[in-house]
């Protein structure tokens, strides 16, 4: 119980830090159209492109652990970086403007189970 309340803080001093100036670095601050042309390109074998979903699948794998590591729980919940990267995908096809980060924390506020 205690983890979730420390992981609810967390989560919850997000939005605090948003109305503050956003400490947010890297790949997360890219809108999600990037992911996707990023995306796409991995999937179709382009080799600029894999090197640029490499560096989103990187930044997500630092965020999941970074959580993880702070809350004691596996915030994905058995799921590996490549298949957050699918999920995150439907995020962004429907927000392209949204930012990364933004798309990244929707999917794992999902996989927080609500009575933990």
């Amino acid at each position: 119980m205690k983890r979730v309340i420390l992981l609810i803080l967390c989560l919850c001093s997000l939005g605090v830090a948003a109305q503050e100036k956003q400490q947010v670095w890297g790949y997360g601050v890219k809108p999600c159209r990037e992911f996707l042309a990023a995306f796409t390109g991995w999937e179709s074998g382009d080799e600029g492109a894999i090197s640029e979903y490499l560096h989103y699948r990187g930044w997500t794998s630092g965020l999941v652990t970074g959580l993880s590591l702070a809350t004691g729980r596996d915030v994905l919940r058995g799921g590996d970086p490549n298949s957050a990267l699918r999920r995150i995908r439907i995020y962004c096809d429907e927000r392209p403007d949204e930012d990364f980060f933004t798309a990244a924390m929707d999917l794992i506020r999902q996989l927080i189970p609500r009575d933990e």
